[in-house]
């Protein structure tokens, strides 16, 4: 699925669909109704929005993190093996798509973007608000 969100994120950058379009196509890769859908409607304050990464383990190794968007965006550019690098930070990340989240901030994605399930019940959920 992160492969087919990509490309939707593509056309849109390649001006071959509007952002409303590719929302739709977004949601309906997703196949699930969100209380907040995703969008990629253009935000004037978009800067000021918060990555919020939350990881919950089911040995109850829970991780919040809030990041703003600005460093994100740096970060990513800077270097995307750095949590690929911590031990135990390695696990959590490995199916974590850093090229998809460039992406989406360069398109002022909002909501949801990340969602893993591990076989074991570990949840990672990476959303922009």
């Amino acid at each position: 699925m992160k492969d087919e969100i990509s490309r939707v994120l593509t056309l849109v950058e390649e001006g071959k669909i509007d952002k409303d379009k590719a929302s739709e196509l977004i949601s309906i890769l997703q196949g699930q109704n969100q209380s907040e859908p995703v969008t990629l409607k253009k935000d004037v304050s978009y800067g000021n929005k918060m990555l919020k990464v939350r990881i919950n383990s089911e040995n109850g190794d829970n991780v919040n993190v809030n990041l703003p968007i600005n460093l994100v965006k740096a970060v990513l550019k800077v270097g995307t093996n750095i949590a690929e690098k911590i031990p135990e930070a390695e696990k959590y990340v490995k199916d974590i798509n850093a090229d998809l989240l460039i992406e989406a901030i360069e398109n002022e994605l909002v909501g949801q973007i990340v969602d893993i399930t591990s076989a074991n019940g570990d949840k990672v959920v990476v959303v922009v608000e």
